[in-house]
């Protein structure tokens, strides 16, 4: 209600100032009830701002506190991680926003209904055509905002996708790198950018048309308003012009947020839609899943009675019927089958990972939990220790045993801080071997009564998989039950039940039958003991002010035409809006003039008509030298020709002021759409061309942070920020002009003002942006946290963790809220500083309007408008700070932006022109002297390795864990470069040639498979080089056609990270990859061990029989895979040992070879 005491006790000192018939004592009450209104109502309003943002951080914890509880109860069919993090990011922020716009949604019409009373006490009728036209705008204004509304939907879901696929690329960066599928990757997420983008425009455009329509308004309707009270009959005074603008303006306050309000209010509405969906996914809920009762036989520790689930509740996707189990304590129970028929889905079935559709599902000493140790090992970003005690007290002869039985007492001594060492995200420094046994000690080290083993000894070589089952499974886990899914058979000689799947039923063998001898193991690409003790890159945090050259950077991704073409519009916009009030006060003048001289002269019409130094022309000079620019008609008494003219520059100057604003608003929105796609064009492209390196150092949420968050802020909410910011820079440009014109006496004052204004502004905006930075710092690990629960929910829901991890978020999530609190403390600290100032200046010009008219030099109509102008001063000064530093703290998400776009390490290039397509015809491979040393400090992991690998010649590679088997083929690709020595291939020195050219003429079975969402189609094809004809004989040959054919074809979806497929069969679909590709020479990475042997035995052939001509280097742990090859290179420490053909090391009985075979025959021989 304050706000309303302006314009009135404004009106009352105007006319106080017209008639010059009150005494004093009145003018200088109502001068100082200006002052103190405005300062009562600065008070009130900063105390409203604190006590809202207060609510608004306690709902924000709450929502994400929610959010991530409910994100540990999902069910089996969990939404990608992508979105989960957007909920987090974008969504949980915009249903805050609810929290200002619900009390403006009432507070702004009561304020409407009031001004228009107001405005209807000075100009009576005449107010109801700006009415009018305002009214007119709303429905307008409501078809603009459901536009917007909907596009705003599509443009998240597409953001979704975004995100979702830059997750994907993120975590299989070194298959795209070895595939050289950059580009092609890169193009679909700009696919998707483009998308998001093309309804960002729709938005943007909308949104100009509003901004258009509201700062057109008051311009506007104080036409209509004026035309109508003259054509009325009435005549305009000085009093009734100012009252009515300073309403106008009060007027255009509410109509103008009107919009945003709305718009805020249904876009929360969207984000708690999209949450409450989120929040309604069916839950895991043990106490619906297991029986109430334990198992019918006290000895009993698991027992299925005619049960049935399905990895979704309606159950359309593969089902597992198990007819009837029962699993006695302390047996070891093994679990085999084909690829696919659904070992890992019974495992998980135990665990409370499905949907059970129908039967019993009863175990024994439920609460305890169980021992998981899952097929894609899952590994959290902290020290090997804590990854092993998982939160459980450290009990220093528990944990001895533990290490010991997991075979990790060499590995600790190599890696050089032990079990202090740090493991990157998902374990990215550590081998496969090594994160297998690590999950696995986690899960011994809970000590559990059950124990579900998906295969942890697929990843290690044979002698460590023989210790694994004799140390571990049947040595400190001998006293419980444990069920144990393997394809090495040979290891399930000690079961005391065997059971056999097929297509997700269980057909029940309890005899063990010796299925041959094969061991089954595989090393991860890095080599074991490279990793350096600390390996996680701190994410860093500018000091200072925002750098100039962000502002560069900014203003060059909008484009310096663009930029300027939007300055000028800008500045021509605020002069015309001027223009247009100070000639209504020229009027007002002119009017009182004629009044006073209509007996005895016409109104003076050029400068030199008064005394050149008269007082009245020191203090309104402008005022008398305008009049020239614009002749005028000699003015009879009152005559409508008088008022037409008037009328007609008036309604002139406003139609330029409406293009000017026009033209402003829709460049603007180019302008910044501009920026939008640039600067996310520019972070990816160089985020794709980054080294290995870098992604094996910095956690994904980092690189994800930017590419939502930071992408976020740059598309929609900077633009905001600035568009206020410029508005509110030409205001108050314009504001100075006609104070100094109008009061002169006052731009006294406005040096010491400034200095002020200056400081206050300077010690905010020092601790506003570094909260800002410490705000997006601590937000970070917030991401990273969810993501990683996400990865690992089975692992944390068997541990009983889940309680744990809760306090952890919320203890990440209160340093996060204390920063944002801390940061919405410092505006309401500015805030209530400038709104005094601005009561400082009111009061001011009061007061020197006040002597002016005791001197008797006052022009009423120039004071008016210096005074109505002065109302809207604080509002503009304290605007103007708050949407700089705004904009300052948006702009460090440029700075974020910038700092990947243009400081990430690229992957060097090289410096040959191109050799063209065919340059590789021989696919002969030299390795002349080539050393690796992955950081400095750390030992070769290559250390002079020379060897030549003849024209299509099978060369077998070998070696123990960490030898530097797969260093040898991140070389070869240049995923790493070689501190010195060079390889070449048929004799052309690879360092000199294009990434993307060498690469091309290589192929990679690599040890991981990684695939994508998306179509079968694109995980074979993305460059899409390939006929259906092609793709369909490549599956073939993989034994994967009925699989696709029964997923739909080759158009039909994989589901994020290939999980429609189990793990087998998406290591075939990374074989038929290779076999599409025409290169000279395969590597193939241990890349069948999670395949059965009757299939592996059908891919050897099927790679025999494809490459016959061409070169393939295989690296082994299965040495009898490698037994027909030509040669076979065994490697110890980095060094090449021997070379020769498998029949001469055989041969030789103190060979390396010899020992290595030996080590893996008594491996499967003592097994059985």
């Amino acid at each position: 209600m304050l706000g309303f005491s302006g314009p009135l006790l404004l009106s009352l000192l105007v006319g106080f100032l017209e008639e010059g018939q009150e005494p004093l004592s009145n003018g200088l009450l109502y001068a100082l009830g200006l002052a103190g209104g405005a300062v009562l109502g600065a008070v009130l309003q900063n105390q409203y701002g604190y006590e809202i943002r207060k609510v608004t951080l306690q709902a924000r914890g709450a929502v994400l506190n929610i959010l991530y509880r409910k994100a540990l109860q999902l069910g089996p069919r969990r939404p990608p991680a992508g979105e989960a993090l957007n909920l987090l990011g974008t969504d949980s922020e915009r249903l805050l926003n609810f929290a200002g716009s619900f009390h403006e949604a009432w507070g702004l019409p009561l304020q409407l209904a009031i001004t228009l009373y107001l405005l209807h006490q000075q100009v009576g009728v005449a107010f109801v055509g700006g009415l009018i036209l305002a009214l007119l705008l709303v429905p307008v204004n409501k078809v603009i905002a459901t536009r917007i509304m909907a596009s705003n939907q599509e443009m998240l879901q597409h953001k979704d996708a975004r995100v979702k696929l830059m997750t994907e690329l993120l975590s299989g960066v070194r298959v795209i790198k070895f595939f050289g599928w950059e580009q092609a990757l890169g193009a679909r997420v700009e696919a998707c950018r483009a998308q998001e983008l093309g309804r960002l425009r729709v938005i943007k455009y909308l949104d100009a048309a509003c901004v258009y329509l509201w700062a057109a308004l008051p311009v506007v309707i104080s036409i209509v308003i004026f035309i109508t009270y003259v054509l009325m009959g009435h005549q305009l005074t000085a009093t009734k012009v100012f009252t009515a603008l300073a309403l106008v303006r009060l007027l255009i306050l509410p109509l103008n947020n009107f919009p945003w309000v709305i718009n805020g209010l249904l876009e929360a509405k969207v984000s708690l839609d999209r949450i409450q969906r989120f929040l309604d996914l069916p839950s895991h809920s043990p106490q619906v899943y297991y029986s109430p009762d334990p198992p019918t036989e006290p000895s009993t520790a698991l027992e299925l009675h005619e049960a049935l689930f399905s990895w979704d509740p309606v159950g359309t996707s593969q089902e597992i019927f198990i007819n009837h189990l029962e699993v006695k304590k302390g047996v070891l129970v093994g679990i085999v089958g084909k690829v696919g028929c659904g070992k890992s889905s019974l495992l998980a079935a135990v665990a409370g990972e499905l949907h059970r559709l129908r039967g019993r599902v009863a175990v024994w000493g439920l609460s305890k939990g169980f021992g998981l140790a899952t097929q894609e090992p899952w590994i959290q970003f902290a020290t090997i220790r804590d990854n092993i005690l998982f939160g459980k007290t450290f009990d220093a002869q528990l944990y001895k045993e533990v290490i010991e039985a997991c075979a990790l007492t060499d590995d600790l001594h190599i890696l050089p801080a032990g079990d202090q060492t740090e493991v990157g995200e998902k374990g990215v420094t550590l081998s496969g071997g090594q994160r297998a046994r690590i999950a696995l000690a986690r899960a011994i080290y809970q000590e559990k009564e059950l124990y579900l083993l998906d295969d942890p000894l697929a990843a290690v070589d044979a002698d460590v998989a023989s210790h694994l089952l004799h140390r571990c499974i049947l040595g400190v886990l001998s006293h419980t039950t444990r069920l144990l899914c393997t394809h090495r058979t040979e290891y399930l000689e000690k079961a005391d039940l065997v059971l056999l799947m097929e297509a997700g039923r269980l057909l029940r063998a309890a005899a063990v039958q010796s299925v041959g001898n094969l061991e089954k193991t595989k090393e991860r690409l890095e080599v074991e003991e490279k990793t350096c003790g600390h390996v996680l890159q701190e994410e860093s945090k500018k000091e200072g002010a925002v750098a100039l050259h962000v502002y560069r950077a900014y203003l060059r991704a909008v484009g310096l035409g663009l930029a300027l073409a939007i300055l000028l519009s800008l500045l021509l916009m605020q002069g015309t809006r001027n223009a247009a009030d100070w000639w209504l006060s020229h009027w007002i003048s002119q009017l009182k003039a004629n009044k006073n001289n209509s007996q005895e002269m016409p109104a003076p019409t050029n400068p030199g008509s008064t005394g050149l130094l008269s007082a009245q022309l020191l203090l309104f000079s402008s005022g008398n030298l305008y009049t020239s620019v614009f002749p005028l008609p000699k003015t009879a008494s009152n005559g409508s020709s008088d008022i037409r003219f008037y009328l007609t520059v008036y309604a002139t100057i406003a139609g330029v002021n409406s293009f000017c604003t026009f033209l402003r608003a829709v460049l603007f929105a180019a302008g910044t759409l501009q920026a939008a796609a640039t600067l996310h064009r520019r972070l990816l492209c160089r985020v794709l061309m980054a080294p290995v390196t870098f992604f094996d150092s910095t956690p994904a949420g980092q690189v994800l942070n930017r590419f939502s968050s930071d992408v976020a802020c740059a598309d929609d909410s900077l633009p905001f920020t600035l568009n206020i910011l410029l508005a509110n820079a030409a205001g108050l440009l314009g504001l100075l002009a006609v104070l100094g014109s109008g009061l002169p006496w006052l731009l006294l004052l406005l040096p010491a003002l400034s200095v002020l204004y200056y400081r206050v502004q300077r010690h905010y905006r020092a601790s506003s942006r570094e909260l800002r930075r410490l705000s997006s710092l601590t937000l970070s690990p917030l991401y990273t946290h969810l993501a990683d629960t996400l990865a690992g929910l089975p692992v944390l829901r068997a541990a009983g963790a889940t309680s744990r991890f809760e306090e952890e978020n919320q203890r990440l999530l209160e340093l996060n809220q204390r920063c944002q609190f801390a940061a919405s403390a410092t505006m309401q600290w500015l805030d209530i500083r400038l709104q005094l100032m601005g009561a400082t200046v009111v009061s001011a010009i009061a007061g020197i309007a006040l002597v002016q008219h005791q001197q008797g030099l006052t022009n009423p109509g120039l004071v008016g408008l210096s005074l109505s102008y002065a109302l809207s001063l604080t509002g503009l000064l304290s605007g103007l700070v708050s949407s700089f530093t705004q904009t300052e703290t948006m702009l460090v998400s440029v700075e974020r932006l910038e700092e990947y776009s243009c400081d990430l390490p690229q992957e060097p290039q090289g410096q040959l022109p191109r050799l063209g397509i065919g340059w590789l015809t021989q696919g002969s491979v030299e390795f002349q002297d080539v050393v690796l040393v992955y950081r400095p400090g750390l030992p070769n992991a290559l250390d002079g390795v020379t060897f030549r690998v003849q024209p299509g010649e099978k060369l077998g590679i070998v070696g123990r864990t960490g030898s530097g088997k797969s260093s040898l083929l991140l070389v070869l690709f240049r995923l790493l470069e070689p501190s010195s020595g060079r390889v070449l291939l048929d004799g052309v020195d690879t360092s000199q040639l294009e990434l993307a050219e060498l690469r091309s003429q290589l192929a990679i079975i690599p040890q991981e498979p990684f695939l994508f969402s998306g179509t079968v189609r694109e995980n074979l094809d993305p460059q899409g080089l390939h006929e259906d004809r092609a793709l369909w004989q490549a599956l073939e040959q993989c034994h994967l056609s009925e699989v696709i054919v029964s997923l739909g074809g080759l158009d039909g979806e994989l589901g994020e990270g290939g999980r429609s497929l189990s793990l087998g069969q998406r290591q075939l679909l990374c074989l038929a990859r290779a076999l599409l590709t025409d290169a000279k020479i395969l590597c193939i990475d241990e890349a069948t061990a999670s395949v059965d042997q009757k299939t592996d035995q059908l891919l050897q052939q099927t790679i025999c029989k494809r490459f016959a001509n061409k070169t393939v280097l295989t690296i082994a742990h299965r040495l009898n895979t490698i037994l027909n090859s030509d040669r076979i290179l065994v490697l110890q420490a980095g060094r090449v040992v021997e070379l020769d053909s498998p029949a001469a090391l055989r041969s030789q009985p103190h060979s390396l070879f010899q020992q290595l075979l030996q080590s893996s025959q008594q491996g499967s021989q003592s097994s059985r």
